[in-house]
């Protein structure tokens, strides 16, 4: 079972930026695909962007333009670098994982990092 662990969260100012990263236990390079997610208080969990095993990205409207995901399969990490922060960017980031296993299909969540986005 992989553990992934996120780090890089924190407070910074409107405008700013802040690079999430995301250390996995064990390899990624077989994961079908990697995802951000974040939660602010109140509201659902939400996909902020992802990123499959061929490097295909997808994101929400909301970030897309402001925020990159990318991947390093050699270092087991994942990163959301994110720019241009607003305060509605505020929430709980969340790194997630998807495997294909044989036939089934598992996911792996991390414990989340604070990102807070002050005016």
């Amino acid at each position: 079972q992989v553990q992934l662990v996120e780090s890089g969260g924190g407070l910074v100012q409107a405008g700013g930026s802040l690079r999430l990263s995301c250390a996995a236990s064990g390899s990624i390079s077989t994961f079908l695909a990697m995802a951000w997610y974040r939660q602010a208080p109140g509201k659902q969990r939400e996909l902020v962007a992802s990123i499959t095993s061929k490097r295909v990205t997808n994101y929400a409207d909301s970030v897309r333009g402001r925020f990159t995901i990318s991947r390093d399969d050699a270092k087991n990490t994942v990163y959301l670098q994110m720019y241009s922060l607003k305060p509605e960017d505020t929430a709980v980031y969340y790194c997630n994982g998807v495997e294909r296993v044989g036939a089934q299909t598992l996911g792996y969540w991390g414990q989340g990092t604070q990102v807070t986005v002050s005016l």
